[in-house]
């Protein structure tokens, strides 16, 4: 299917849209929708209503912290085809984290993830293959520099923060994240690159599409916040993003999965 050019309304960037579904980038520290905790109007779910003017229906989540694309249906009927796809990992998506240490070339994490906290375990698995590295003469900790890789992540289960736990699992915690990471080296971002958000962004999608199954694929540009802490870093995100090959070993199939929730 061939893809609209993203354009930007007032109050949202449309990535894709059709008759049945809208894809857009949604913003580091927008929710997706508003919960019982936290009330706010402003969310990605009314900012996409107001720019359409209709009601839009949501398929996956993001976490408030995490940006990139964020799909919703434009009818019942699609929402349901949409969710039984991604329950049916025909879902493949790709994200970008800056992590904390030099991590592998490649590597899996295959762990359970709980429900909520405290809760149920549920099986979750998450590869990810590393694009660049970098070390910062700064002093972190009882260190005399400061090591921090980009990678590229696909979960292939779709558990909450299975990403960010994944990561910490194997001692490479996602740079800016105050539940999961180190207080440290977020601080070293702050300071020294002014970088004040969750290094995670949901760079790329694809799915079945809802009406006629043709192969969709939507892509979500690493927002300014994401790409000037890349660039201040010595990674050109243009060169490095170019590969788009599966993550890990065997076939393309082997990396779809639910989308993660960030």
């Amino acid at each position: 299917m061939s893809l609209a050019t993203a354009e930007t309304s007032r109050a949202v960037t449309i990535l894709y849209r059709d008759e049945s579904l809208v894809a857009v980038s949604k913003p580091s520290g927008l929710l997706v929708h508003r919960t019982e905790l936290d009330r706010e109007r402003d969310v990605a779910l009314q900012r996409v209503r107001d720019a359409l003017g209709q009601r839009v229906y949501p398929v996956h989540r993001l976490d408030r912290a995490t940006s990139g694309v964020l799909v919703f249906a434009l009818t019942p009927a699609v929402a349901g085809c949409l969710a039984a796809s991604f329950r049916g990992r025909d879902v493949a998506k790709d994200y970008l984290a800056v992590v904390r240490g030099w991590a592998p070339e490649t590597g899996e994490v295959d762990r359970p993830v709980p429900r909520e906290k405290g809760g149920e375990k549920r099986p979750a698995l998450t590869r990810f293959r590393r694009l660049a590295t970098v070390e910062l003469p700064i002093p972190v900790d009882r260190y005399p520099a400061a090591r921090y890789s980009l990678v590229r992540v696909v979960p292939l289960t779709g558990r909450r923060h299975q990403i960010r736990r994944h990561m910490e699992r194997v001692n490479h915690p996602l740079v800016g994240d105050t539940t999961y990471g180190h207080g440290p080296h977020n601080r070293l971002f702050r300071d020294h690159l002014d970088s004040h958000r969750l290094l995670l962004h949901a760079w790329r999608i694809a799915f079945p599409h809802p009406v006629d199954g043709t192969p969709c694929q939507i892509t979500a540009s690493p927002p300014a916040d994401f790409a000037d802490v890349c660039a201040a870093l010595g990674w050109p995100l243009s060169g490095l993003l170019a590969d788009t090959g599966p993550v890990g070993g065997g076939a393309q199939a082997d990396s779809r999965g639910n989308a993660a929730r960030g």
